[in-house]
């Protein structure tokens, strides 16, 4: 069985939330904290949910894994 990403919005989160998850990123590409992301995409894979945008600085992705604290 294929476990395949389930869409999610984003935008239900509060403007507080949202503004936390795409000011607080890491990019591995940059290998920076913080330098943030835009385009956000929520989704649901393998019972973890990711939030997924473009690096502000360099384009590439930055991927955030939401833990159960984030919640």
């Amino acid at each position: 069985m294929q476990d395949e990403r389930v869409e999610r919005d984003f935008n239900a989160r509060s403007e507080e939330e949202q503004q936390a998850f795409l000011q607080q990123t890491w990019c591995d590409h940059c290998q920076q904290v913080n330098v943030g992301m835009i385009n956000p995409r929520e989704y649901l894979l393998k019972g973890t949910v990711f939030i997924e945008g473009d690096c502000l600085r360099c384009g590439n992705i930055v991927l955030t894994e939401l833990t159960e604290d984030d919640f």
